[in-house]
């Protein structure tokens, strides 16, 4: 049996917008995306509201990206999926767009150096909906720059991707935001984001 990693922030988690709750694992995109992959790859849920990718999280380690990613490493996979990033455009960090791309690097070359062998399929943040500056919960996180910004993460996760041999797939006008927050998924959403994954298993891992 293959097995895959999924590392990333609450829209790995699983994080329902409509009540703040956590989406059924029948529900969210990864427990979704292990009914279509067995009973050939095991699918290993790693998400994290609020996880951070490469800035230093005020909640601590488990939610700073690169400091916790190497505590999963103790383990092989076959293919490790990164989709973070989201959360480092929050305006209390007020990262450029060059700090970006400096730490999707640093986060793939965690994985190289623990497990040079393993696939790395890369996710960027689906570009955040303009409901995130109205939304009652993450309106005091995100701002005008936060949304901008995310709107040009998906080519430095492309070319990040080319430099270092990594697989790459962007969700964007595959999957829409809530229009409750603009950040995260509905159920339906959830499924799609699943289908898209499997289908980009099917074609890195044979």
């Amino acid at each position: 049996m293959k097995k895959i990693l999924c590392f990333g922030d609450s829209n790995t988690f699983g994080f329902n917008p409509a009540n703040s709750l956590r989406f059924g694992k029948d529900e969210r995109w990864t427990g979704v995306l292990q009914k279509l992959a067995a009973p050939q790859f095991e699918i290993v849920e790693a998400g994290c509201n609020n996880r951070t990718c490469f800035r230093d999280n005020f909640a601590g380690k488990k939610f700073t990206g690169y400091r916790i990613l190497p505590e999963y490493l103790s383990e092989k996979y076959d293919l490790i999926v990164l989709w973070i990033g989201s959360n480092d455009l929050q305006r209390q960090y007020n990262v450029s767009l060059q700090e970006v791309k400096y730490g999707l690097e640093n986060l793939i070359e965690i994985v190289r150096h623990n497990t040079p062998n393993t696939h790395i399929l890369i996710i960027p943040p689906v570009p955040i909906g303009e409901e995130v500056l109205t939304s009652r919960i993450f309106s005091f996180l995100f701002d005008k720059s936060s949304v901008e910004k995310s709107h040009s993460v998906s080519e430095i996760y492309r070319e990040t991707a080319d430099k270092y041999n990594c697989y790459f797939l962007d969700l964007a006008g595959k999957i829409t935001p809530s229009k409750i927050d603009g950040l995260h998924f509905d159920a339906k959403e959830h499924s799609k984001i699943a289908a898209a994954v499997y289908n980009k298993i099917k074609e890195i891992i044979y």
